[in-house]
C-alpha cells in the first residue's frame, strides 16, 4: 500500500501545521506528496483570485462584487447567484499583471507553507520520503468563470498564464526541485469539455479541439519546470453548490482531459487524478482504455460515498482490467466540509469529520490491496 494514495488539496483546518499533523501519522506513509490543505483565502479555492488580484485591476471593470443579504462585503461569494463578475475593458488586448512572481500569492502561501513541512518532516511527524504539494489552478480554472463576457476571455487568460509561469518559478527557484509535486486543478477545464460533450452528443473531433484549446497555456506553465519537480493534474467535477456538481454518464470526459492536458505540458507528466461518482453500468469505466497516461502514475477518485453495496469494490476491479497498477484518492478535497478551527466546536467537528475521512481512506487502501493483489 506505499504511496498508492494520493489528496487533492483541500483539509478542514485554519493552518498548515495542522493539516501537517493530522495527516503525517496518519495517511503519511501511504502518500508520494501532502498538500498544506488550501488554508486561509485558499479554502474557497478559486475566489480569492477574484478578491485580491482581479477586482480593482486597471484593466478589469468589477460588474458585480458579492454582498450578504444584509449589504456587508463578503469575499470569497455564496452560490453561483452572488459571485465575482468581472469585464475586460475596451481596447484591452492582454491585461497585464505587475509584481511578477508573487503577485498572484501563490508562491508567498507555498513558501511560508513548505517551511513548516519541512520542520515537521525532520521531527518524524511526516514521512522523509514524502514530498511537498502545491496546488494550482490553471488559467481557465482561475479566471474563465469570472467573466461576465466570455469574449473577454484571452485577455485575461494570456495576462494570467504569464503571471503564473513566474509564479511557479519562484515556487521552484526557492523550494528545492526534490521535494516539490506540482498539482494542476482542472475544475472549469472540465466544466467545458462535459459541456462540449453534451452539446456534440459524444466524443467529436470539434469535442477534441476544444479540450486542446482549453489546454494551450499548460506548455507556457509546465515546460519550463525542472524534470526532477513531480508533475501531475487533477480533473474535478466541482464542488459549488454541493459535490458532485455533475454527475457524467462514464469517464470520457475526465480522460479526454487528461490526454489533453499531458500532450500540452511539454514535459514528463508524473500523475493524474480522474475522480469517479456511481458507476453507470457496465461501461462507466471503459474509457480508462483510451488514456494516453505516458507513464504518469493513475490515481482514480473513487472513494466516496455514492457506491451502493459493493460498488467501491466493483469500481476497483474494473478500473484494474484497463489499469493493472493504478491508485486511489477521493474525488475532490474536503476542505469546505462540516467544521473550522475558529472556536473549540469548529474543532472538534473538524476533527471528527476527517478522524472518519481517514478511516475511510485507510478501508479503501485494504480493499485495494484485495482487489489488485488478490
Amino acid at each position: 500500500m506505499a504511496q498508492d494514495l494520493m489528496l487533492v488539496g483541500s483539509i478542514p483546518y485554519d493552518t498548515a501545521e495542522d493539516v501537517f499533523r493530522a495527516i503525517g501519522p496518519t495517511l503519511g506513509e501511504y502518500l508520494p506528496f501532502i498538500p498544506d490543505g488550501e488554508i486561509g483565502e485558499r479554502l474557497y479555492w478559486v475566489n480569492h483570485v477574484a478578491y485580491r488580484v482581479l477586482h480593482g485591476h486597471p484593466d478589469l471593470e468589477t460588474v458585480h462584487r458579492p454582498m450578504t443579504g444584509d449589504g456587508v462585503e463578503l469575499w470569497h461569494g455564496e452560490g453561483d447567484d452572488n459571485m465575482w463578475s468581472f469585464r475586460v475593458k475596451p481596447g484591452v488586448k492582454k491585461v497585464r499583471f505587475g509584481h511578477t512572481g508573487w503577485r498572484l500569492g501563490y508562491a508567498k502561501d507555498a513558501i511560508n507553507s513548505y517551511f513548516v513541512f519541512k520542520t515537521l518532516r525532520s521531527d518524524g511527524v511526516i514521512p522523509a520520503d514524502v514530498r511537498f504539494q502545491v496546488c494550482l489552478p490553471l488559467p481557465a480554472s482561475a479566471v474563465f468563470r469570472w467573466l461576465a463576457d466570455k469574449d473577454g476571455y484571452p485577455a485575461l487568460r494570456d495576462g494570467f498564464t504569464e503571471s503564473m509561469h513566474h509564479e511557479v518559478e519562484t515556487i521552484f527557484t526557492h523550494i528545492p526541485h526534490h521535494d516539490l509535486a506540482i498539482q494542476w486543478d482542472c475544475a472549469i477545464e472540465d466544466t467545458i469539455i462535459e459541456q462540449a460533450l453534451e452539446k456534440a452528443g459524444g466524443l467529436t473531433d470539434e469535442v477534441r479541439a476544444v479540450a486542446a484549446d482549453i489546454f494551450g497555456p499548460a506548455n507556457e506553465l509546465c515546460a519550463h519546470i525542472p524534470g526532477e519537480v513531480t508533475l501531475g493534474y487533477h480533473a474535478c467535477y466541482g464542488t459549488s453548490g454541493g459535490w458532485p456538481r455533475r454527475e457524467p454518464d462514464d469517464l470520457t470526459g475526465a480522460v479526454l482531459l487528461c490526454n489533453a492536458a499531458v500532450a500540452a505540458s511539454g514535459r514528463r507528466v508524473d500523475f493524474l487524478h480522474l475522480p469517479t461518482v456511481a458507476s453507470k453500468g457496465d461501461g462507466y469505466l471503459k474509457p480508462l482504455g483510451d488514456l494516453d497516461h505516458r507513464g504518469a502514475r493513475v490515481y482514480v477518485g473513487l472513494i466516496h460515498a455514492l457506491h451502493g453495496e459493493g460498488g467501491m469494490r466493483a469500481q476497483m476491479e474494473a478500473v484494474k482490467s484497463e489499469i493493472p497498477d493504478f491508485g486511489i484518492a477521493a474525488p475532490c478535497g474536503f476542505g469546505r466540509g462540516p467544521g473550522k478551527m475558529s472556536d473549540q466546536q469548529g474543532l472538534d467537528t473538524a476533527n471528527a469529520y476527517m478522524d472518519g475521512l481517514i478511516a475511510d481512506h485507510i478501508q479503501a487502501l485494504q480493499l485495494l490491496r484485495e482487489v489488485r493483489d488478490g
